[in-house]
């Protein structure tokens, strides 16, 4: 017997968020010997979201719903929602039902042969074309910046056990990037291939400037690789900038005559003072991070919890 907690971050899901809460209770009527709960946090979402929210932990016991006071953005909801969670097992998943709630049998039977984090692979994935380059980016940029193993396919459908739970709530700043957690948290992380629907409802509540802000967050809470880029990225400049000065000085005394050199002088400026202007926001965007988390931003606020006092089964 377990007990798993599913903590679902929502957004603009008024339609299909009651589809995926159906479809976790039936999924776990058919694991009779299992408990369960359902965590929903509202990311301050413009809509009736948190009505809908409030009438499902109104009428089912099993489900809590909690209300953000403002937009924290979805890992920040999944470190809200990761304080509620009484489950041996937390499994996260999305409100739009592309992720399928019926399979999560499979991420359970595999974290009971051992692992302590499993992710849902996709067999074909069904997001449209920016979401397929954004996720292959993400991709080749963890691998790079976090040390993400290459065969680990990583996905917003994940289970793990509790204990990583609490390793990952240990983080206090106000940055959370919970892939980055989990891969500092352990090892032995596996993946299950599930089916990816194609979405009824809506459209991603990621753009590209909130991809951008979600790796920038994820990759300078978790590495300083991006700096280390900046310094070799700075070698190399300074080493080009002294093997042309040397072809400059070798073509003076071998050709007699000195190039031009204005339109060369101007290019060399701009790389070099773009280059600078990249280093100095890299370590502003550091800094600023340090300043943030000294002044104790908050992950999140939570404005109201909503749930059902009776007793679980």
């Amino acid at each position: 017997m377990h007990n798993i907690s599913f903590v679902i971050p929502c957004y603009c899901s008024t339609k299909t968020l009651p589809k995926v809460v159906d479809e976790i209770t039936q999924a776990m009527q058919l694991r009779a010997e299992d408990n369960y709960q359902i965590v929903l946090i509202n990311d301050c979402s413009p809509d009736e979201t948190y009505a809908v929210i409030q009438g499902l932990a109104k009428s089912d016991c099993h489900i809590l719903g909690i209300d953000l006071a403002k937009n924290f953005g979805q890992h920040a909801a999944l470190m809200a929602g990761f304080h509620y969670v009484d489950g041996s097992i937390v499994v996260c998943l999305d409100d739009d039902g592309q992720t399928p709630a019926d399979e999560v049998g499979s991420l359970i039977d595999k974290i009971t042969e051992g692992f302590d984090v499993v992710y849902a692979s996709y067999t074909q994935s069904q997001q449209n074309l920016f979401r397929t380059w954004g996720s292959r980016l993400n991709k080749k940029m963890t691998e790079i910046m976090l040390g993400k193993p290459k065969e680990l396919s990583v996905t917003s459908y994940f289970a793990m056990k509790h204990f990583v739970v609490d390793e990952v709530l240990r983080y206090q700043n106000c940055y959370p990037y919970i892939i980055g957690l989990v891969l500092r948290s352990t090892k032995r992380i596996a993946n299950v291939p599930v089916h990816h629907r194609m979405r009824e409802e809506g459209q991603s509540g990621y753009n590209l400037h909130k991809l951008l802000s979600l790796w920038l967050n994820g990759f300078t809470s978790f590495s300083v690789k991006p700096l280390r880029v900046a310094t070799y990225a700075g070698c190399i400049c300074a080493m080009l900038g002294f093997f042309y000065l040397l072809y400059i000085i070798a073509n003076f005394f071998l050709v007699h005559s000195a190039p031009l050199g204005w339109s060369s002088i101007v290019a060399i400026l701009l790389i070099l003072g773009g280059l600078i202007l990249l280093v100095l926001g890299m370590i502003g965007e550091y800094v600023g991070r340090i300043y943030m988390c000294m002044n104790a931003t908050p992950q999140y606020v939570i404005r109201e919890v909503t749930r059902n006092n009776c007793a679980t089964d």
